[in-house]
């Protein structure tokens, strides 16, 4: 559980430790979510272009 609620929703998992590095995500729910107008954070944002479900972009993502 999350330090301040629960989940809305489990869209994958991270595993840094495993070379490379293990990404597995539900692309259609991460896209559905995205559509609805979720704002990942700048790792996360990194993580989904590194996974493919996003274009890379030349553009730098807004600092929070």
């Amino acid at each position: 559980m999350p330090r301040d609620g629960r989940y809305i929703e489990v869209l994958g998992t991270y595993d840094p430790l495993k070379t490379p590095a293990a990404v597995a995500l539900k692309q259609e729910r991460v896209l559905e979510w995205l559509k609805k107008g979720a704002q990942p954070s700048v790792t996360v944002l990194n993580l989904l272009r590194k996974a493919g479900v996003l274009k890379p972009s030349k553009v730098a993502p807004a600092k929070a």
